[in-house]
């Protein structure tokens, strides 16, 4: 039997974050009551094995093998022990068999914490693309098939998700490289720019460097014009206000990528675009 520590290890690696430290809404009062746990569940585990993935502390084989025994609890082919991180998979594992939602949403996500923990580069935008399948259109596609929504909700939901996730991507994009020495601006597109990773540490965005993040906003701005379809294929009211928020973010948020510089500050959504998500949600109510 493979000792337990050994697989588990003993560092604590949560980052202390929470659904309130997201971009975007989590489990929100939009949500059905009786749904909402179940999101909170999904969102746990995520949290968990986000943070596994970005520990500055572990070693990569480590990272991978807390990984591979999160998915085991989660699939019943390990016990969990009694450890916040096991119990997320195994709380999971619970609400997938009680709702019924594939089991893939919660393992492609460790397809794309493995890349992670690999470190992972990306040379061009469809390498980016590929790795948003799986780190990010399988929250989209949880929250479908929790609300028992139609098929036809997949594709703007998959081009919502990405969108999300790269301008995650480029509000982190100068601690992501210093920090955990990880890159998702494709090397291509910097090359053909001319520069480089190094420039995103300066402090500020040069003229080559802002030549790239407009080409990758261009690619975002698609995706949202895609996602914007989304709320019309969702059946349940609340769902169909939530989603239509969210890309009213997404939104905001791209606008505010185009005026304002990632590299000498976080670039935040701001009560304004709150108001003009609210808007977007009342709107999708009929």
């Amino acid at each position: 039997m493979t000792n337990t520590t050994s697989v588990w290890g003993t560092a604590d690696v949560s980052s202390g974050k929470g659904a309130s430290d997201e971009n975007f809404p989590v489990g929100s009062l939009l949500i059905s009551k009786r749904l909402r746990p179940h999101v909170h569940a999904y969102y746990d585990y995520a949290r968990v094995i986000d943070d596994i993935a970005d520990s500055e502390t572990l070693a990569p084989e480590d990272k991978i093998t807390r990984l591979n025994a999160m998915e085991d609890v989660l699939l019943g082919k390990r016990e969990p022990i009694n450890r916040p991180d096991a119990q997320s998979a195994a709380t999971l594992r619970r609400s997938l068999l009680q709702t019924h939602v594939p089991f893939e949403t919660a393992t492609d996500l460790l397809i794309a914490f493995r890349d992670d923990s690999r470190g992972h580069v990306y040379q061009t935008w469809n390498d980016l693309l590929e790795y948003c399948r799986y780190s990010a259109n399988p929250v989209g596609r949880y929250l479908i098939g929790l609300h028992e929504e139609s098929s036809a909700a997949f594709a703007p939901s998959d081009a919502l998700c990405t969108s999300l996730q790269i301008l995650n991507h480029l509000q982190d994009c100068a601690g992501d490289l210093k920090r955990l020495k990880r890159c998702y601006i494709p090397a291509d597109l910097m090359q053909n720019c001319g520069t480089s990773q190094n420039d995103l540490l300066a402090g500020s965005t040069s003229p080559a460097m802002r030549r790239v993040f407009n080409t990758m906003l261009d690619g975002v701005e698609a995706l949202n014009q895609k996602a914007s379809g989304l709320a019309a294929h969702i059946r349940d009211r609340r769902f169909r206000m939530e989603c239509a928020a969210i890309v009213e973010l997404a939104h905001c948020l791209t606008r505010r990528l185009r005026r304002e510089d990632p590299l000498a500050g976080r670039v935040a959504l701001r009560r304004a675009d709150g108001m003009h998500a609210a808007i977007a949600a009342l709107r999708a109510w009929a």
